[in-house]
């Protein structure tokens, strides 16, 4: 019977092999982090702007919906009559005291 003896002084060459892998991955690893975190926190400032550029594309909808109401004749002269300007050839009357007329003559709490 034969006995193998070990070798206590140098470690074996798989063993080196796996070590030189892990290194190898760690080291990759280390070359991608910066990368990879970059990308990550690039895609959520996007998402951010994305939603940001829906709501700002909502509000300019709406905007441009009160500009096309704002600019029509009727709305021009209900503008206009508020500001007290009349029509050629019409009448200005002015009228106080309506909001004491109205209280007076408001119908009882229902």
């Amino acid at each position: 019977m034969q006995r193998t003896r070990r070798r206590i002084g140098r470690p074996a060459p798989t063993v080196i092999r796996r070590w030189a892998a892990v290194g190898v991955l760690a080291f990759v690893a280390f070359l991608y982090y910066q990368p990879l975190r970059t990308y990550f926190e690039t895609r959520g400032a996007l998402a951010g702007r994305a939603a940001d550029v829906q709501a700002l594309q909502v509000d300019r909808k709406r905007l441009e919906r009160r500009l096309a109401i704002q600019t029509s004749p009727s709305a021009l002269t209900r503008e206009a009559r508020r500001l007290g300007y009349v029509k050629p050839g019409e009448r200005l009357f002015i009228v106080k005291g309506v909001r004491a007329w109205r209280k007076a003559h408001q119908p009882e709490a229902q």
